[in-house]
């Protein structure tokens, strides 16, 4: 490592498309896909329905795009959705919901990021009419701020049974299902079928530089494709960008068990710190957080420590700091960023 590089393990997204990536990118057909007329989209749009059992998927910029169509097309204007407090669609995409479907979030602090059917039934709403209508759970797998946490598919099942007793449909905010995937082995069509719409990402773990996809049955596509054009999502010639989609999709989703393992390394290393609280059961997958707060300094202070030694770190909370692994770390520099955290704290 050179004197002036920085080892980046602020997230997933800050990896760099690959020459193979970007060689798709520069050959790849295209066309105008607002006419549904790009074969490139249209490619990846029917690998990414194949691959979670779903009729069809729909293309777009970013994962709160893809989870935000998700709810508009779920509910109704005054429902109230259920979310786990720390989930994706309540902290990071800037009250979405009430902006864009004017729904409310009802949230349920989950374990490790996983709410039970118990908690999410004694949350839903009676039909009196005083209250909203509970109209969609939404649920994230892996959790972002639990630490990469996998959601259990027997939990899944049972919250399932329950919602289809009750009427309310369910989204995945599957960005990083890729992870759930290689950590467990179950294939994402077996998450995927117990939800209504789902969402994945392309710019996380698998490193192409821009791009998510939602996916449901065609009448919910077809729905999300028209709210996708009044969102300012539509796109034209995107087939360079459903490239590199498609590529990281069939070339680096068994590598993804490569930042499972440097995430391990990372976390157990840095517990040892006194001071550095890790939870390390949590560490399922290629994220690792860092609770900071008996050492007696900010998240600021610590992460501005970090940067002066070229190690990035990201905030998750006012306690707590972040590292994600990535196909753009190689094991030296977590076992060096690691080092770095050991030395400095």
């Amino acid at each position: 490592m050179s004197a002036d590089e920085f080892i980046d393990l602020r997230s997933d997204t800050v990896t760099k498309p690959s020459r193979g990536m970007r060689h798709a990118m520069a050959s790849a057909e295209v066309g105008d896909d607002v006419f549904g007329e790009d074969p490139t989209v249209n490619r990846l749009q029917e690998r990414v329905a194949e691959l979670l059992g779903k009729e069809a998927a729909l293309f777009v910029p970013s994962g709160v795009m893809a989870n935000q169509l998700a709810v508009k097309i779920l509910t109704q204007p005054g429902d109230e959705i259920i979310v786990e407090e720390g989930s994706h669609i309540f902290n990071y995409e800037t009250a979405a919901p009430a902006l864009i479907s004017n729904v409310q979030i009802r949230t349920l602090q989950g374990t490790r990021g996983v709410l039970s059917v118990d908690q999410i039934g004694s949350a839903v709403r009676s039909k009196d009419y005083h209250q909203p209508r509970t109209s969609l759970v939404c649920l994230e797998n892996t959790h972002n701020r639990a630490g990469g946490t996998i959601y259990p598919l027997q939990e899944i099942d049972r919250i399932r049974a329950f919602t289809t007793s009750r009427g309310i449909s369910m989204h995945l905010d599957g960005a990083r299902i890729w992870n759930a995937w290689i950590a467990t082995g179950t294939h994402p069509k077996e998450f995927a079928k117990y939800f209504d719409t789902v969402s994945v990402c392309f710019s996380k773990g698998l490193g192409a530089p821009v791009g998510s996809a939602v996916a449901g049955t065609k009448e919910a596509i077809e729905k999300a494709r028209r709210f996708r054009k009044v969102l300012g999502g539509g796109m034209r010639q995107a087939g360079v960008l459903a490239a590199a989609a498609l590529y990281a999709m069939e070339n680096n989703i068994e590598r993804l068990s490569e930042d499972h393992e440097k995430a391990q390394l990372f976390a157990e290393s840095v517990s040892r710190v006194p001071g550095l609280d890790i939870d390390l059961p949590s560490v399922q997958t290629n994220i690792v957080i860092i609770d900071i707060v008996k050492t007696g300094k900010s998240t600021g202070e610590i992460l501005s420590l970090l940067k002066a030694k070229k190690v990035l770190l990201t905030e998750m909370t006012n306690t707590k700091i972040r590292a994600v692994m990535h196909l753009d770390a190689p094991k030296e520099k977590v076992e060096s960023a690691a080092q770095t955290v050991i030395g400095s704290l």
